[in-house]
């Protein structure tokens, strides 16, 4: 069946590319006759030209691995508060995008800051091709602006790194050794009422062989968040695969991929208000827009790039 809804998909996005083909066509006889203006048909053009683009930007997304939902994980870096602020900032950015977009946003774990943001927050974002869309925003993200956090109202500047993994289903057989795995409980923090905060609900795994470290206190039962932690292992060591995979095509690609810090993909410059891309040099002027989940441009730009 979903291999079906696959199928499907495509062939309704062709029959849109034919019917505003086929409007276009008209409206052209129509012109000839003196039946229509030029500015019609310019019109019809350019819708005829975006739906086109947009079926070529999505036929990049040809992996087995796009199709799935994804895990989003965001770390802060260097610049203390102004970073755990910036964390945060992110992860709003993604939460507004998942909801435009008409994704399944939840939030599986948190670490507060020490006065305010996060220093670390992990997302699930469920929908159809939500990893293919989002691969791209692994790496490090900087901050340039004057920080409300400095008393001298300097300009300063904060990293934090973004991590996408895919969320494994069914069709994808990752098996784990349950001797592999050592389990820990604990308090779960932040909101979620008296039940969440007595009872040691929330879970951390470590997978003894590849070193992955797990939490997860989205739920209110410890059995619900050690499911979630094992899909969220399996995830990740998914994800690792995926690594070798892309290191081994070719260096070209693993370094397209590569989440080294100091090695920033996107600035965000709030004061000369922009957000450049530095892969593909996308740029949008309007860093509200950008960080209110407008992120369609960049991640189509960077599709697009790693295609050629």
């Amino acid at each position: 069946m979903r291999e079906l809804k696959g199928h499907k998909l495509w062939v309704e996005k062709f029959k849109v590319v034919e019917d505003a083909l086929g409007e276009l066509e008209v409206l052209a006889e129509f012109q000839d006759l003196g039946e229509t203006t030029e500015e019609e048909v310019n019109a019809q053009y350019q819708q005829s030209l975006d739906i086109i683009e947009d079926v070529e930007f999505r036929s990049t997304l040809d992996q087995e691995e796009d199709e799935l939902s994804c895990l989003l994980e965001i770390n802060a870096g260097a610049g203390g508060t102004e970073a755990c602020d910036w964390a945060e900032m992110l992860y709003r950015m993604y939460v507004m995008y998942g909801e435009k977009t008409g994704y399944k946003v939840k939030e599986l774990n948190r670490v507060h800051g020490d006065v305010a943001g996060v220093k670390s927050v992990e997302l699930e974002l469920k929908g159809d091709y939500a990893y293919g869309m989002l691969k791209g925003e692994n790496g490090v993200h900087r901050l340039v602006r004057v920080s409300p956090y400095n008393a001298q109202g300097k300009r300063m500047t904060s990293f934090a790194s973004v991590f996408v993994h895919p969320v494994v289903d069914s069709r994808i057989e990752i098996n784990i050794n349950p001797a592999d795995l050592d389990w820990d409980t604990f308090r779960a923090s932040g909101a979620g009422g008296q039940h969440v905060n007595k009872t040691e609900s929330a879970v951390r795994v470590r997978h003894l062989p590849s070193g992955v470290v797990v939490e997860c206190q989205a739920e209110r039962s410890q059995h619900m968040n050690r499911e979630k932690a094992i899909e969220m292992l399996k995830s990740r060591l998914y994800e690792r695969e995926l690594e070798k995979k892309r290191a081994a095509k070719s260096e070209t690609e693993a370094g397209k991929m590569k989440n080294e810090w100091g090695s920033q993909i996107r600035s965000y410059v709030l004061d000369d208000r922009r957000v450049k891309d530095h892969r593909t040099m996308y740029e949008n002027r309007n860093t509200d827009a950008v960080l209110n989940g407008d992120l369609d441009g960049f991640l189509k730009a960077f599709l697009m790039w790693e295609g050629k």
